[in-house]
């Protein structure tokens, strides 16, 4: 049956998830097109195609167990020199990604597997473009704030192409948001750009 290249992320809603999508090709990351705006949980991971079922039950068990949480973006980050990527950093709802991608990844699951750095959620807006490109995008975000009720996740596939579509969404177990996390989706603020 072969290998895929599966990950599992919190998808960044819209009218987020596109803006921050066209911010980072304009930054000149040629990846941006392919790669849904996202807080990951499981890193780009090769599996058994068949191993696909059994993962999927993983996921609802893990999403059964959660209920929805605020989430809110505000301001910039950056990995370097250690690894070259600028990001929107995750200010609330840190704890709650940080608890979904160890049981995600537990050792006793389909996917468990080891993590290169320690894990820090975030939304990637610039990854290996020249350094003046990613201090554009590290100044001219820092402004930026977003918040939205996180209620669930997803499992994505990478195409042959290399960009990544969407296999399943995986809702939380239960329907009722709490009430700190209703703000309304279009609450983002971007500063004008500087020429």
């Amino acid at each position: 049956m072969g290998t895929v290249t599966i990950g599992v992320s919190i998808a960044v809603p819209e009218p987020h998830g596109s803006l921050l999508q066209e911010l980072r090709a304009g930054f000149g990351d040629a990846a941006a097109h392919g790669i849904p705006t996202h807080v990951t949980l499981l890193p780009p991971t090769e599996v058994g195609a068949g191993e696909l079922p059994a993962i999927e039950a993983h996921l609802v068990d893990v999403a059964a167990a959660r209920r929805p949480f605020p989430m809110r973006l505000s301001g910039t980050g950056t990995f370097r020199p250690l690894s070259p990527v600028v990001y929107v950093r995750v200010v609330e709802g840190a704890e709650e990604c940080a608890w979904l991608q160890k049981q995600v990844r537990d050792a006793s699951g389909p996917v468990a597997r080891e993590l290169l750095f320690p894990y820090h959620p975030h939304v990637t807006v610039a990854h290996g473009i020249d350094e003046a490109a990613m201090d554009r995008a590290y100044e001219e975000l820092s402004g930026y704030e977003a918040q939205w009720p996180c209620t669930g996740f997803a499992l994505y596939e990478q195409g042959p192409d290399g960009i990544w579509g969407k296999l399943r969404e995986f809702p939380f177990g239960s329907a009722v948001v709490p009430p700190q996390a209703t703000a309304p989706t279009e609450d983002a603020t971007l500063p004008a750009r500087r020429a």
